[in-house]
């Protein structure tokens, strides 16, 4: 997938204009990407455009103009954008109670080793961003690639079967793909 370019990013003041109607194709775009795991958890399928909505939200938000900072933030954002072969989520730990979500952290640690998708018949590994632990502890937004193999990448492209699921020992949870969420991960993958 086509990495974010500097010649991408608007000046604050041109998206601004353009703004609402960005920010709704890809929040519409979300709506069927983002996947609940159980009562806690979710996750967000990420793809060019919702990074390079990112970024422009940063940008927007930080009133960020000096070209290093920009630089910056396309590098960070990019390292979410799936590379061929693969598909790039963001996870939420989403516990609202402060109590019960530092509990839950803690007892999800090493949740990033016990993600994974199930396509036809394959079960794919997610692969976390390093240093997201944090003294024994999950991080409660975790970004996380599945490395595609061909004949999964071919399945996701035909419209296959796919499954997300958590499989740590204080959390278990499993969701089916919609076929729409399915088609919106093929076209990512070509």
């Amino acid at each position: 997938m086509k990495k974010i370019d500097r010649s991408e990013i608007l000046p604050l003041g041109e998206y601004e204009r353009v703004r609402d109607p960005f920010r709704k194709r890809v929040i519409d775009m979300k709506k069927v990407r983002r996947l609940p795991l159980g009562e806690e958890i979710s996750l967000v399928f990420e793809n060019h455009d919702t990074m390079l909505m990112q970024v422009q939200e940063m940008l927007r938000t930080e009133r960020i103009t000096a070209e290093k900072a920009i630089a910056h933030e396309i590098e960070t954002y990019n390292e979410l954008v799936p590379a061929d072969g693969e598909l790039s989520a963001t996870l939420f730990i989403e516990i609202p109670d402060q109590a019960r979500r530092e509990e839950m952290l803690t007892r999800l640690c090493a949740i990033e080793e016990h993600v994974a998708l199930e396509i036809g018949g394959e079960r794919l590994q997610a692969t976390f961003e390093e240093g997201r632990r944090d003294r024994g502890r999950a991080a409660a937004v975790q970004y996380l690639k599945f490395p595609l193999t061909p004949a999964a990448t071919s399945a996701v492209r035909a419209g296959k079967v796919v499954a997300l699921l958590v499989d740590h020992a204080n959390y278990r949870a499993q969701t089916t793909l919609s076929a729409a969420t399915v088609a919106s991960l093929a076209d990512d993958l070509g």
